[in-house]
C-alpha cells in the first residue's frame, strides 16, 4: 500500500532535524558502534527497542521519506536520545558506515519483491549480505522477521549459500521460545492479531 503525502513534510522533517543525520560522514562519533535497523517504516520498532536499552545506540535508515517523517515525529515525542535516522537506499549503506560500524543489523518485514526477476531488490540477497558482512563488527549479526514464507526461505538458502551461520530459526516467533523480548513493528502487530505466524532467525558471518 503506498503511504499517503505528508502535508508540510519538509517542515517537519526540520522539527526532527536533531534526529536526522543528513549526509555521509555526518554521524556523531558518539552513536558508534550502532544498532542498525534497515527500513524501519514508521519507526515503532527501533523507537521502543532504543528506549528499552538506554546504553545503547541505534541508528534507522528509512527509503520512504513519509514514512521517515513519522518515525522522526514518534522518537520526538518519545524524547528518545538514542536513536537516530538516515533517509537513504540500503545499497548505499557503505559510504554512510565503515567496516565494524555495526554490531546488528535488524531486518524487520522487509519488501518480499515476490517475482522473481526482482531478487536481487531483496535485502537478503546476496549483494546486500556482502554489504551487511563488511560493516558488521567481529561476533556481529543479522536479526531477519518476515510473514513472508517464501522470503523467509529464500533468506535461508541465500544465507547458507553465502557461508552464513544461521540460528535461532523459528517459522512460529510468538509461539517460540525466542519471543521473549520480542518487541514487534506495526506490521508484525497487525499481523499477529490475524493469527499470522512470524518467521524469525539470526544469522552470523563466517
Amino acid at each position: 500500500m503506498r503511504m499517503r503525502k505528508k502535508k508540510n513534510g519538509e517542515a517537519r522533517i526540520e522539527a526532527c532535524s536533531q534526529y536526522l543525520i543528513r549526509e555521509p560522514g555526518d554521524i556523531p562519533a558518539s552513536f558508534l558502534p550502532c544498532e542498525l535497523e534497515i527500513g524501519c517504516g514508521k519507526g515503532r520498532f527501533i523507537v521502543e527497542t532504543a528506549k528499552a536499552n538506554p546504553g545503547k545506540r541505534y541508528i534507522a535508515v528509512e527509503l520512504i521519506t513519509d514514512a521517515l517523517i513519522t518515525a522522526l515525529e514518534l522518537a520526538k515525542a518519545e524524547k528518545i536520545p538514542n536513536v537516530m535516522f538516515i533517509n537513504a537506499n540500503a545499497k548505499d549503506l557503505a559510504a554512510w558506515f565503515k567496516n565494524g560500524d555495526i554490531t546488528v543489523i535488524y531486518l524487520n518485514f522487509s519488501d518480499p519483491w515476490q517475482k522473481s526477476r526482482h531478487a536481487k531488490r531483496r535485502l537478503t540477497y546476496r549483494s546486500f549480505l556482502s554489504i551487511y558482512r563488511e560493516l558488521l563488527q567481529d561476533g556481529g549479526k543479522l536479526c531477519f522477521k518476515t510473514d513472508n514464507r517464501d522470503l523467509f526461505d529464500f533468506s535461508l538458502e541465500e544465507l547458507k549459500e553465502c557461508g552464513w551461520r544461521v540460528e535461532k530459526v523459528t517459522n512460529d516467533l510468538h509461539s517460540s521460545e525466542y519471543n521473549e523480548g520480542n518487541i514487534m513493528t506495526e506490521y508484525e502487530k497487525a499481523f499477529s492479531e490475524k493469527g499470522v505466524p512470524i518467521n524469525r532467525l539470526e544469522a552470523y558471518p563466517s
